[in-house]
């Protein structure tokens, strides 16, 4: 395996059973990720997208095929590799930097206090470590999240729809933010999305997957720096192509 590739699924397949039968969700689906790399997946209501991230996170075993992290076999969740959801996983009974303290079992307390100050100040949250969830705004509790998953200082970020829960406007700003992070610090990550627009703003590839069951039907390289303006020429015409991919 190359010194860079961070992820590899190999030939993985998955199906569920079901009242008709056994329900195929994901087909042979191969791809590998460097490490560093910022990858968007985009495909159809219910192909099979989650399904595919679960499986590359641990979460779930592939009927058939491998995933392989720093070229061995993952078969289970690891701290090296967090997951974002749409769902959110804050603690409402523990302030933001009880929050951020949670994951640090391996540091001293006065110490675990000092890192979850630090990267709650990353995330814009400078002022508001005592804070409890509920006396925060639904984009502070996104950096909270977003903050929770880096303190461990994991090497890969799974996040599977992890905006779409904001109104366009907070949405805007999370992408910008976690553009910001990544530019701190290095994560290899794999976003899982039905936003075209969020995918050419973030990503360095978009992978675009069929309907179910999943695979992959289409690849598109991004070469635009950030920060990247959607209005662009450049930025409509992979759009465009997404959608194409996508029957729009």
């Amino acid at each position: 395996m190359s010194a860079d590739r961070k992820i590899a699924v190999q030939r993985v397949s998955k199906g569920f059973a079901s009242a008709q039968g056994a329900l195929p969700v994901v087909s042979d689906v191969s791809f590998t990720v460097a490490d560093g790399e910022f990858v968007a997946i985009v495909g159809p209501s219910g192909c099979g997208k989650s399904t595919l991230m679960n499986i590359i996170a641990g979460f779930e075993q592939a009927d058939e095929g491998a995933v392989l992290v720093d070229g061995l076999p993952k078969r289970a969740p690891s701290p090296k590799g967090i997951v974002i959801s749409q769902h959110g996983s804050v603690f409402p009974w523990l302030t933001v930097r009880q929050n951020l303290m949670f994951g640090l079992n391996d540091h001293e307390k006065a110490d675990k206090a000092g890192v979850a100050d630090h990267y709650a100040e990353m995330v814009g949250l400078k002022g508001f470590e005592g804070a409890y969830p509920h006396e925060l705004s639904g984009g502070m509790l996104k950096r909270v999240e977003i903050a929770r998953a880096l303190v461990v200082k994991p090497d890969i970020l799974f996040m599977d729809e992890p905006f779409s829960a904001l109104d366009a406007l907070m949405n805007l700003r999370m992408r910008n933010e976690l553009l910001r992070v990544l530019q701190e610090e290095r994560h290899t990550v794999l976003l899982i999305t039905h936003d075209v627009d969020e995918a050419v703003y973030l990503a360095d590839r978009i992978m675009v997957l069929s309907p179910r069951p999943a695979r992959i039907q289409a690849s598109f390289a991004i070469d635009l720096p950030h920060p990247r303006r959607l209005s662009s020429p450049q930025a409509q015409q992979l759009k465009e192509a997404v959608l194409s991919e996508l029957g729009i």
